[in-house]
């Protein structure tokens, strides 16, 4: 839609500020055909067709096959090397060290080596190095200390640029897992497997660590097939790459989709001992969806690295003895709470600040004394949701700042701090397209986020104010939210980075009632005029613009727009609208 075009339902500014845009007529086209052609409900098809799903493949689309979508192990560099040398390390009875990365995706692929060599009958060292004493990455003493022990060190989700610290590990071999971008050498390891090498086609750029990992245990698997030996059983590891999957908000595309599917569907049978005692202290009753995986499960696996022991979230999720599991979910839980505190505090004080920076340039940034490294990261996802665009927090300490960012889809913020860091404006940086991190002299900050932001902006990103849209897929009414459909409508999922949730919009309908539910949320039931009512829940929104026009709207008509969802409660399951935005209709 071009910006002279009429707002979708003739919304230009809804009551939170923002456009509401439609989908493009060939994409209206497609959805048309679509539904003539497969006989889906239309708000499927809508979500199909943004997508880009053709008609004729429809039904393969929303049944995504492991075997259909899984590429093969050796067409990453490095990989039947890698694969080969865990197996030599398991025949021979050698020593074997995992240094993992103390975030979601770190501890998930850590827990896959373990439990594949637990399945084999051999035991791993695991190392996860303190964020604020160690920071990212291999150390050179931590990898001298362990090679003076260990005959192989498998570095997972990290070790791509850590040229010193892995030459430091003299009389073991290193074999590097990894997914951040890599640099134009490679560290002097045995093997680098990583999908976004400089020197890779890019083509698998888009899986996390975890799902690297689980390819070298499909080639040590077929590797073992050859020797006339069976391997692991992969499909049950499946819950640990789609935790990590969601968790480090990996593209879902592709084999990630098929991934977080049958992950999922792993998870729902409460087989792992450690994600059961999680999701038992988080309280989730139903199945999970990708959404816990993100806001539920995800955060709490990481709370450990973040403001705890960092090894926790690792040990819980290779964990294989009820009672202890239970009590690491518990300290788990109790660190949450207090991150949740920690990051509330230092995410308020960087909004605040880059707001009176101004929206203009094409980076949302932040910098503060005394903020706590473990929930800068968090504090800028938050910080890239409120202003829209990319997003950078620092925390400084004496001479330096430890900062973290996250991007919006379309913007490579790991390539940009990578060449910030050959440009001589950072002491060390690096990370992915929708995340890095980087540290930086005190006295460069202002320079450097300049300099980024410069970076950023050549990519195509804006400033803050010329974001104000809200995607809508298609519109739905009352009578058509089922079950059913909404079930229908999670199988063209799973939802989440570079495939968000669908949203809808339900035209010109009358509030019924409205009603506070706890201290910040606000419930209410909404019609069309001809007897079909539907519940929604706007979470946090009390005290907002919307939430103040809502309170006040009982028995006005609105234009409503969200998410249709299926909530389960004490048993009961209900379909309801997660409400997103309203807007007065034109009259």
């Amino acid at each position: 839609m071009t910006s002279d075009e009429a707002g979708f339902l003739g919304v230009e500014r809804s009551i939170t500020g923002r456009r509401w845009r439609g989908p493009d007529p060939a994409q209206q086209r497609l959805t048309d055909a679509m539904a003539q052609q497969t006989r889906l409900p239309h708000a499927v098809c809508a979500v199909l067709a943004r997508s880009g799903v053709a008609p004729d493949a429809a039904e393969r689309y929303l049944a995504p096959s492991l075997r259909d979508l899984l590429p093969d192990p050796r067409s990453l560099r490095d990989m039947e090397a890698a694969a080969a040398r865990l197996l030599s390390a398991v025949d021979g009875n050698e020593k074997i060290a995992i240094f993992a990365d103390y975030d979601v995706d770190g501890g998930a692929s850590a827990a896959l080596l373990i439990c594949w060599l637990r399945s084999m009958g051999r035991e791993a060292t695991l190392y996860i190095p303190d964020r604020i004493a160690e920071g990212y990455g291999p150390n050179a003493p931590a990898m001298k200390m362990l090679a003076q022990a260990h005959d192989l060190i498998l570095c997972v989700d990290c070790g791509t640029v850590s040229h010193d610290p892995i030459a430091a590990a003299k009389g073991a071999d290193v074999v590097v897992i990894d997914h951040h971008l890599g640099a134009e050498t490679l560290p002097p390891a045995l093997a680098v497997v990583n999908p976004n090498r400089q020197d890779e086609t890019g083509d698998l750029g888009y899986l996390c660590a975890a799902g690297v990992v689980f390819l070298m245990l499909v080639e040590a698997n077929r590797q073992l097939r050859v020797r006339g030996n069976t391997g692991p059983d992969l499909m049950a590891l499946l819950d640990l790459v789609a935790l990590a999957t969601v968790a480090d908000v990996a593209p879902l595309v592709g084999v990630n989709r098929a991934f977080v599917r049958q992950g999922l569907r792993v998870m729902a049978a409460r087989n792992r001992v450690g994600l059961r005692a999680l999701a038992d202290v988080a309280r989730l009753e139903a199945a999970p969806t990708s959404y816990h995986l993100g806001f539920v499960l995800g955060p709490r696996v990481n709370a450990g690295g973040r403001i705890g022991a960092a090894d926790l979230g690792a040990r819980l999720l290779a964990c294989n003895d009820p009672s202890e599991a239970e009590a690491l979910a518990e300290r788990l839980e109790m660190l949450n709470a207090e991150r949740r505190e920690v990051e509330a505090a230092v995410r308020a004080e960087a909004i605040a600040q880059a707001q009176a920076r101004g929206g203009d340039g094409a980076l949302a940034w932040a910098a503060g004394e005394g903020w706590h490294p473990g929930v800068i990261g968090i504090a800028a996802a938050r910080l890239k949701e409120a202003m829209a665009q990319p997003a950078m927090v620092i925390a400084l300490d004496g001479n330096e700042g430890k900062g973290s960012g996250r991007s919006v889809p379309g913007i490579d913020l790991g390539a940009a701090v990578q060449k910030l860091v050959r440009e001589g404006f950072l002491l060390k940086g690096g990370g992915h397209p929708m995340a890095a991190g980087l540290t930086v002299a005190r006295a460069r900050i202002e320079e450097a986020m300049a300099r980024l932001a410069e970076l950023l902006a050549q990519q195509g990103a804006v400033g803050a104010g010329a974001a104000s849209q809200l995607r809508i897929d298609s519109v739905l009414m009352p009578a058509a939210v089922s079950v059913d459909l909404i079930e229908r409508i999670e199988a063209a999922g799973p939802f989440g980075a570079s495939a968000p949730a669908p949203r809808f919009a339900f035209p010109d309908m009358r509030i019924q009632s409205i009603r506070r539910m706890g201290e910040t949320h606000l419930r209410l039931r909404f019609g069309d005029g001809q007897g079909n009512v539907l519940d929604a829940v706007a979470f946090g929104a009390y005290e907002s613009d919307l939430g103040s026009a809502i309170a006040n709207a009982q028995g006005q008509r609105l234009h409503l727009a969200g998410k249709v969802e299926i909530n389960h409660w004490s048993g009961r399951s209900n379909v309801q609208l997660r409400l997103d935005d309203a807007a007065h209709p034109a009259r």
